[in-house]
Formats: structure tokens, sequence, C-alpha cells
């Protein structure tokens, strides 16, 4: 073949190169990797294109190279692709490295993330662990009461006979007195005639009584009776008409005495002062026993049962605690506390319990098996409580759980944490924040075809 042969064949095979060349400069081309805007680094996406604010063509980030994310140290839901202040607090926003662990799924509420970090970290931190454990509990219902004296051993002592007060022994409120203590001793006319009137009728009884006609001994004999039974109505003191008939001879005052040991909380007469059947004159109360008033939410009315016993104390003195039994259980719940009224008997017989103090009641009721932890260990966010689970070493998962009873530093898990398993029980808010700010940090993690667009210092502002 000649050469001017060989260039006519090869002349068109150039020019459909040439052409074809000249055709696929003009293709998009779709390269791996981000590109973000050199003017606004907020923008980031995964394809070539033009930044949504300023429409200027974006450039490709170096493979090696991730876009760094700044947060706030004090409100971890804030979030922005470059520096600046918190909208809320105005503190500078901090950069975040390394955040591997915002995808991480869990069990935990979705406002929280799991926690990884190494031994040396946690020690750092202060963070401690520590097993939940299977251990008899016992429920315990606390609160406050007031001491109160015992109605049933309150005694009011009233005039059986008119008369006036010639001598008060009992001259102050607030008086101890005796069992059979004189009170005061009252001159009553009438009460004179009627012990003149006893004697008077012995002394003709016993000339009946003698008679041999049994009709006439039993009229003495009721005569007799008929004249005690009238002193006997009037209240005397015990040993009273004993006294009378031994001796023979009139008193011209009467004795009014304490019929229990006690203190004088009401005294409403004075010496020389008249007084008449039925009159008030002193309130005794008897503190060998005292009253514990107390009440509990209604939530608790069925936990309690008369007869329980509750251990009581003194605000002032905790350490010297006595033993109460539950006498009375209001039926009603108070319509605008919401709360039950119980009541408590006490011993006190040393005296040093009295009415107004306040004292600590705590009613323990049956034992039970429980999964316990240390109360530390429970984060309360309002809404729910969590506890931070080291499911392997180095990685905690938050759990919302159930709590039940917590007392003493410890507290009853009702359901989220078996026995066995460890949980943060020391430090745990440093793994709270750590969970939450990983939480939001997935929350806002750009898409993939997505660009995401930020103002200078306020994050969370989307613009299309």
């Amino acid at each position: 073949m000649t050469p001017s042969a060989v260039a006519r064949w090869l002349l068109p095979l150039l020019v459909f190169a040439l052409l074809a060349a000249l055709a696929g400069c003009g293709a998009p081309e779709r390269a791996p990797g981000l590109w973000i805007c050199p003017m606004h680094p907020e923008v980031v996406a995964d394809r070539a294109g033009s930044c949504p604010i300023c429409h200027m063509d974006l450039v490709a980030k170096e493979p090696d190279e991730t876009p760094r994310v700044w947060v706030c140290p004090m409100h971890p839901e804030v979030v922005a692709h470059e520096p600046g202040s918190c909208p809320i607090c105005h503190m500078d926003l901090v950069p975040r490295e390394g955040d591997d662990e915002g995808g991480e799924g869990g069990a935990g509420p979705p406002t929280h993330a799991p926690v990884r970090a190494d031994a040396e970290a946690l020690e750092r931190a202060g963070v401690a662990t520590a097993v939940a454990e299977r251990a008899a509990w016992r429920p315990e219902v606390r609160t406050v009461g007031s001491v109160a004296p015992d109605e049933r051993r309150s005694y009011r002592i009233e005039a059986r006979f008119a008369g006036w007060i010639e001598r008060l022994p009992a001259d102050f409120t607030g008086r101890r007195v005796a069992a059979g203590e004189t009170l005061a001793e009252i001159f009553s006319p009438e009460l004179l005639a009627a012990q003149q009137e006893f004697l008077l009728a012995r002394q003709v009884g016993a000339r009946f009584i003698a008679s041999s006609l049994p009709e006439v001994r039993r009229g003495g004999e009721e005569l007799v009776a008929a004249a005690r039974k009238r002193l006997d109505l009037y209240g005397l003191p015990e040993g009273f008409v004993e006294t009378l008939e031994r001796s023979g001879e009139t008193r011209r005052t009467v004795p009014v005495v304490a019929p229990a040991a006690g203190f004088l909380v009401e005294k409403s007469v004075f010496a020389g002062q008249q007084v008449a059947p039925g009159q008030a004159m002193f309130l005794l109360v008897d503190l060998s026993r005292v009253w514990v008033a107390a009440s509990l939410y209604e939530r608790d009315a069925a936990r309690v049962r008369i007869g329980d016993r509750a251990r009581i104390a003194l605000a002032f003195e905790p350490e010297r605690a006595r033993e109460g039994r539950v006498s009375w259980v209001d039926p009603r719940v108070d319509a605008e506390t919401r709360t039950l009224s119980v009541r408590f008997d006490v011993a006190n017989g040393d005296g040093a319990w009295r009415p107004g103090m306040f004292a600590d009641v705590v009613l323990a009721g049956e034992p039970r098996e429980a999964t316990i932890v240390p109360d530390a260990a429970v984060l309360d966010t309002g809404a729910r409580r969590l506890v931070f689970v080291e499911s392997v070493p180095g990685r905690f998962e938050p759990r919302e759980v159930e709590v039940g009873d917590r007392r003493d530093g410890r507290a009853e898990i009702l359901a989220g944490v078996e026995a066995g398993e460890r949980v943060a029980a020391r430090a745990a808010f440093l793994l709270d924040s750590e969970s939450r700010l990983r939480a939001a940090l997935a929350a806002r993690a750009p898409k993939s075809g997505t660009a995401v667009a930020a103002p200078h210092g306020a994050a969370g502002d989307e613009r299309p």
C-alpha cells in the first residue's frame, strides 16, 4: 500500500479520536471524597457542585482530612463546623476530636449514647464502678411527726358539790403532781350536813340492828346503807368515809385529789373562789405514755397496719430512738394535703418526750429480695432515671431504670439492671455529660449527599 493510501485511512481515525476526547471533557465527573466551600467551611457535600450560600464551586477536601466539629462545653446540643461562641451561654466553642462513638447504638434513651474510655481516662475522671447485687431489702416509710398527749390518759377534774375553795396546793399551771396528791380543799355546808346525817344514821341504825325483829334489823341496815351511798355520790376521795366511820367526827373541808400522776395543763380556779357542781377545776395529763401524730402520703396507705412497729427518734437526738406501734389509722385522706393521719403509741416513763416536740418516724415494711446499687449510680434527669452499665471494659451504656426505695446510700432497682452487672457508682454525671454530647453529635452529623450550613457562632440554623 502506498503512503498516500495509508494517510487516507488514518486521517478519519485521528479526527474521530479528537472529537471523542473533546466530548469527554465536557461531561461532569463524580469524584470520591468530601467537597467544601472555600468561603463557607460549614457547607459539606460528597460530590462536586456549588455552594448554596455564595454559589462558588466546591473544592475537594483531602481524603485524609475530616471536617472539625466545634461544640459548647456547657450545652452539648450546640454543634458547629467552625470556631465561634455558644448562642446560649456565649462561651467559646471547643473542637471535638475523634467522635467515633456517636453512631453506636444502644438500649438507652435517644438523648444519650454509649460512652467508651480507657482505664487511664476513667481514673483521671474519678469514675468508679460497683456490682449490682441481689440482697434482702426492707422497704421503709419515712415521715415526720409531733409528740402529743395521750387523750386516754387525760383527766378533767370537776366539782361534785357546791362550796368554797379554802386551800389550793395546786396553785399554778404546769405543776407536776403525784397520784392521790391533794389539789384543793373545799368547804361545803351541803357535804358537812351529809356527814352529820351519816353519823346519826349509824347511831340509830346500830340500835335497830340490835333488835330481835328481822324487819327492824333490816330497816336499820338500809338506813345506814342509804346514808353511806349519799356520801359516795359526792365523789369523795378513797378512804374518806372509812375515816369518818372510825373517828366519828366530821371534817370541815373535803380534799380534791389527783386521780393519776401527771401535769396540770389547765387550772380554772383560785383560792377563795366559789364552785358549783359540774364546774371545771383542773385538766391533768399523764405523760407516762404519749402519742406521736404523723402524716403519710396516700400512696403509702396500703403499707400501714394497726400494730406495725416503727422506729421513732426526736429530731435533736436521732441516736436515741424508741419503738412505737401504730394504734390508729385515719380512714380518711385529707382532701387538701392528700395525706393520711397515723398515730403511734410510745412509752415515756422518764418524761423526756414532751408535747409539741418533733420526731422522725421510720416505719419498716416486710423484707424482700431486690437488686441493689449505690444511690450515686442513679441519675435523675427529670423525665427518667438512668444508670450507666459497663457492658464491656471501658464501654458504658445508658439504661433507663425503675427505682424503688432509696436510703442509706443505696437504691432499689425494680427494672433495668440485673444482679451481677457492673454500674458506674461514682462520677456518673461525667459519663452523663459525655453521653449527651455524643448523642447530640450523632444527631447532627451530615448525611450523605447533603450539605449542612450554619451561621457563624449559631449552630443549628440550616439554610436550603
